[in-house]
């Protein structure tokens, strides 16, 4: 005897399993941590997709002087993992960093961002402009 499931059965189950199988939404809105130790705070985004923050770098070439600085940024509104930017002015050195990345839900439900940026120091002359520019990727973890 074969026994075959009834299509009314069948679509029940998809019912209850479906939402498990769903992609949530990546939100940057919180607190996150790169792999090199430094502090992000991103607060609501707007419904434009506007965003600002503070970002505490764990980085530089004097420890000391390391401060809190302001970021500006903004992220695409219609999908369930963004795509973003932001842009840090530091406040205490001749430097300012533009961030690319995407927020992604990781296999664990975790919610990560992936980033490259371009860190801009002061040049004095034309002739210093060839070693301003630094390129980097990093990833950010929520703290929280």
């Amino acid at each position: 005897m074969v026994h075959t499931a009834s299509p009314l059965l069948l679509l029940l189950s998809l019912a209850l399993l479906a939402p498990g199988l769903s992609v949530r939404q990546c939100s940057l809105t919180g607190k996150w941590i790169n792999d090199l130790g430094s502090n992000m705070t991103i607060g609501d985004v707007s419904d434009k997709g506007e965003f600002n923050g503070t970002y505490l770098t764990a980085v530089d070439d004097v420890p000391q002087n390391i401060m809190e600085s302001i970021l500006l940024g903004i992220q695409s509104i219609t999908d369930d993992q963004p795509t973003f930017g932001f842009t840090v002015r530091t406040n205490f050195t001749e430097s300012t960093t533009v961030f690319t990345g995407q927020c992604f839900m990781d296999r664990r439900g975790k919610e990560v961002l992936k980033t490259m940026w371009l860190l801009r120091s002061n040049a004095d002359d034309t002739g210093d402009d060839w070693k301003a520019t630094r390129v980097g990727y990093n990833i950010f973890t929520r703290t929280q």
